[in-house]
């Protein structure tokens, strides 16, 4: 059995060499890739494809470090009316004391 196959096998590779030598040892010849990728069109889709690659890239590491920023900044600064009902909350200031204050913070 293997000597049946060894036998197919080397047939078949003979078949393939012969017929398809001049396409696989001179590519520009009359072989398989005359007419083939001629022109710009596969060197316009790869530079575009290079352009996506690059961009899109580009973009991931700045919204990565956006991401790292936004995070490492803590908790947002309280504005002076935040303070002022904290204090009130706390009991520091009376309601007159707290509605004067707001009354100035608004003008």
């Amino acid at each position: 059995m293997r000597r049946i196959w060894a036998t197919a096998m080397i047939f078949l590779t003979s078949i393939a060499v012969s017929a398809g030598g001049p396409a696989f040892a001179d590519p520009i010849g009359g072989g398989y890739y005359q007419g083939h990728m001629n022109g710009w069109g596969m060197g316009l889709i790869g530079f575009g494809m290079m352009i996506l690659f690059w961009g899109g890239l580009a973009a991931l590491i700045v919204l990565a470090i956006r991401w790292i920023g936004d995070q490492n900044n803590g908790p947002a600064r309280r504005n002076a009316m935040d303070v002022l009902k904290e204090r009130l909350a706390r009991g520091e200031i009376d309601p007159e004391e707290f509605e004067l204050r707001r009354k100035y913070l608004e003008s």
